[in-house]
């Protein structure tokens, strides 16, 4: 499944069948069906990367990081620190 949150991610909101979902544009890996879940935005929800260094992040504002495919520079949107599932979680 490939995946960029800035056009047409929008389909995967309720997408759940397993796989991995992988940048549109290089195919690095980022996140795993496992890790998704539903968090009633426009765009899929995720608790957690496949591999730590997969994206690249810089602080926006107090309580999210801009977010990119590491490997190719693809814009992913956000992690929004602190707003996963469990308390203190983030969701990507």
């Amino acid at each position: 499944m490939s995946f960029c949150s800035w056009f047409g991610a929008e389909k995967y909101r309720d997408h759940f069948d397993k796989g991995v979902y992988a940048c549109s544009n290089c195919g690095t890996e980022l996140f795993h069906s496992s890790s998704k879940y539903e968090h009633h935005t426009p765009w899929p929800a995720f608790n957690n990367t496949i591999t730590p260094d997969c994206l690249s992040k810089y602080m926006e504002s107090p309580t999210a990081l801009k977010i990119s495919c590491a490997k190719c520079g693809n814009g992913l949107g956000h992690e929004f620190l602190g707003d996963g599932p469990k308390k203190g979680q983030s969701r990507f």
